[in-house]
């Protein structure tokens, strides 16, 4: 059997009795510590309509805790100021009120217990702003009442002492006089028992005996002005030390009581104790700025002490950052489950710790598996270098969760600058780009952050997001490198090689965005779109040129390669642009083809059972994985321009390389390849070349991408017409794919 938080057995009921069930809970709870004059079932009838918001309100959608003040406030009205009755209360809420939440907030332990605690505060700020105008009413009173003895001093001396007396003595606020040299002179019951004093003791003391470290800056200097006269009253919440040690907090006013003339002469403090509510409101913001799981400041608190580091004024010249992030963290979580992953975690921040030892540091964790460390003022960038090889040295030796030792790693991004050089959010973000460089290169590393890295890193990330539009509105084009017989300088065909006309940056060629295309999958649809108007190119020039065959060479991109659409998607595009399948030859890079699974490769073989032709480009750049090349369904290489360009002139012979070139041209001979060779800037390499077994060539010698008029016109050309795009001798060919 099931039981309430209370030990009640549950039992099925409906909202209405669930409320009652809360609302009589909560009278047994507070009705003890509460002098109401209300009975204990009129008291149960007042809370039953609070209790029905108080659940309203935790539940509602979009959640508003604030209206809970409201709530807190009635409590005050219905004369349950007992400080007992706001702690009875608020554990009542936390241990009952979660019970009757709707089925979708009860899956999610987190955001229950941030509506209870959100709420639970302002219930409790509410409680305590009308418990607080209470007693400032009572203060009033009081004041009102010791300065009306005073006036009416003459008149009714002994009726007005015997009223300031009777509350001096029963007012539940502390009240206490002091002669204008700070000597406590008379001080009531409520005072001595906050201060956990006798009357006398206290009247032994002077008001400076009571400095506290953690006064408020300028409190002092208030009470100085009202010694003097210049101001009559004034308020600060204040700290004291009790006899026994402890720190009692105050809501503290005090009011200058002046003479017939007008000059100085007592002050009285009135005091209401507030050590509840601060505690109260310390824990709160405890929980608000710091990580349960690690008990590290969390993000919100790092922000707020970079803030105040960075704010001007401050005396903080410099800050330095280490961003880390866990590497293979991930796979704990997986593998070991969440518990495991948080006790690693646990373990780790207690490491992280030890090398954050000095006041000048805050190690904060910023959520899942990534902390920062920020350093006020450091010694350059030294010491943030030397702090993040600490930080990542610190995991050397493995972590033992639940008796299993894990090895793990971190990564870090490093970052030291000038205080007025960044904003906060600038400075996080700059740390953060140093830590993606640093596991670019590899776990266990750190860099440095780099401006000219961080500039580039925004402009990939504009690419990026302009990226998925782009290609809706038309700003791809195709430009065509002729590619040569190397027998008789006959143009054989194009390689198509997509460009980006970019709104700001201008014409990009597919360095710039053919990674970025990648990595978010947009390489399929734009490779598409390439083979589609390459295809009708091709058929174009087909009608124009029915006497000249061409083919079209398209690069393939390794995700395309893997596509499950790739087939149906060459066989649609040939189709429509009416193109025979020989015209076509797909251009592949050596390590994606190498490293293609049995489904890419069989796709592959479909296409060239069916006509397409298949070309390894790069050739030569790659893992060359010989063993395998027979195997693959290619038919012909493209030596990169890089094995290319080591072909010199006569005036500069490069043996090794034309020794290599010889060994690949062997090589595809032996498997019935054809060659290609890319990167032909100069008559002295196309006649190697040619002398080494090449069959076609393309580069600058033969001409430059361009677009497909100028290509028609090249073809179009007579033979023995030079080419007009032979490039300069310290101008590099840029024949690049796409």
């Amino acid at each position: 059997m099931t039981t309430t938080a209370h030990g009640d057995p549950a039992s099925p009921q409906g909202p209405h009795d669930a409320l009652e069930r809360f609302a009589a809970v909560w009278c047994r709870a507070v009705y003890p510590v509460s002098t109401t004059s209300l009975s204990r079932t009129e008291l149960q009838a007042y809370l039953e309509p609070l209790a029905a918001r108080l659940h309203s309100l935790l539940a509602g959608r979009p959640f508003q805790p604030w209206p809970a003040r409201e709530i807190g406030a009635a409590l005050v009205q219905a004369h349950c100021t007992n400080p007992q009755a706001l702690a009875q209360s608020l554990d009542v809420i936390e241990s009952y009120l979660l019970l009757y939440l709707p089925a979708d907030l009860t899956g999610e332990p987190g955001t229950a217990r941030s509506r209870l605690t959100r709420l639970q505060h302002h219930f409790a700020a509410g409680y305590a702003r009308e418990l607080r105008e209470r007693a400032l009413g009572e203060q009033e009173a009081i004041s009102r009442a010791a300065l009306t003895a005073q006036v009416r001093a003459e008149q009714a001396l002994r009726a007005s002492e015997a009223r300031f007396q009777a509350l001096f003595r029963d007012a539940v606020i502390g009240i206490g006089f002091a002669d204008l040299q700070g000597r406590i002179v008379d001080v009531n019951g409520a005072l001595a028992r906050m201060m956990a004093a006798s009357a006398e003791d206290l009247c032994h003391l002077n008001v400076h005996d009571f400095v506290h470290p953690d006064d408020a800056d300028g409190t002092w200097e208030l009470y100085q002005d009202s010694v003097l006269g210049i101001r009559d009253h004034f308020r600060a919440e204040k700290p004291y030390f009790r006899q026994d040690g402890s720190v009692l907090w105050t809501d503290l006013t005090v009011s200058l009581i002046r003479d017939d003339a007008g000059r100085p002469q007592y002050q009285v403090a009135m005091m209401e104790d507030i050590t509840e509510r601060r505690m109260l409101h310390d824990r709160l913001h405890h929980q608000a700025t710091h990580d349960p799981l690690t008990g590290l400041p969390n993000r919100t608190l790092l922000l707020e002490r970079l803030c105040r580091a960075l704010a001007p004024g401050s005396p903080v010249g410099s800050v330095g950052m280490c961003y880390l992030d866990l590497d293979g963290f991930k796979a704990v979580n997986d593998s070991l489950g969440h518990h495991a992953g948080d006790q690693l975690l646990a373990a780790v921040a207690e490491r992280f710790g030890r090398c954050v030892d000095d006041p000048g540091r805050t190690i904060a964790r910023m959520g899942s598996d990534e902390f920062t460390v920020l350093v006020t003022d450091p010694a350059g960038e030294e010491e943030m270098v030397d702090l993040a090889q600490r930080l990542i040295a610190s995991l050397a030796a493995p972590v033992e969760v639940g008796g299993r030792p894990l090895s793990l790693t971190v990564s870090v991004g490093v970052l030291a600058c000038a205080a007025d050089a960044m904003e906060p959010a600038e400075v996080v973000q700059a740390a953060d780009i140093a830590l993606l460089r640093a596991k670019a290169e590899g776990a266990g590393r750190w860099a440095v952050y780099d401006a000219d890295s961080h500039a580039r890193e925004i402009a990939r990330s504009t690419l990026s997001t302009h990226l998925p539009t782009a290609l809706e509105r038309g700003e791809f084009f195709l430009e065509y490198q002729p590619l040569v017989s190397l027998g008789d300088g006959t143009v054989v065909g194009a390689e198509a090689l997509v460009r980006w006309r970019h709104p700001q940056h201008g014409t990009l060629g597919p360095d710039a965005f053919v990674p970025l295309a990648e990595q978010t999958g947009l390489i399929v649809p734009l490779g598409r779109w390439v083979l589609e108007t390459a295809c009708r190119q091709a058929h174009d020039w087909q009608r124009l040129l029915p006497d000249t065959p061409l083919r079209i060479n398209v690069n393939l991109a390794p995700r395309q390669a893997r596509s499950p659409e790739l087939v149906h998607d060459v066989l649609r595009i040939l189709k429509e642009a009416e193109l025979d399948p020989q015209t076509l030859c797909l251009e592949i890079t050596e390590n994606a083809l190498i490293g293609a699974d049995d489904e890419a490769l069989h796709a592959l073989r479909r296409l060239t059972d069916l006509g397409v032709t298949i070309a390894l480009d790069d050739f030569g750049t790659g893992y060359s994985n010989f063993s395998h090349l027979h195997r693959l369904p290619v038919h012909s290489l493209k030596i990169d321009r890089s094995l290319t360009g080591d072909l010199a002139g006569p005036d500069r012979p490069d043996p090794t390389a034309e020794k290599i070139l010889t060994a690949l041209v062997s090589l595809a001979r032996a498997l019935d390849l054809a060659v290609t060779a890319e990167g032909v800037e100069t008559a002295e390499q196309a006649h190697r070349l040619r002398a080494l077994g090449c069959d076609t060539a393309q580069g600058w010698l033969y001409g430059r991408p361009g677009p497909a008029e100028t290509f028609l016109a090249l073809v179009s050309a007579p033979a023995d017409e030079p080419c007009r795009d032979e490039p300069r001798r310290d101008e590099p060919c840029r024949d690049e794919p796409c």
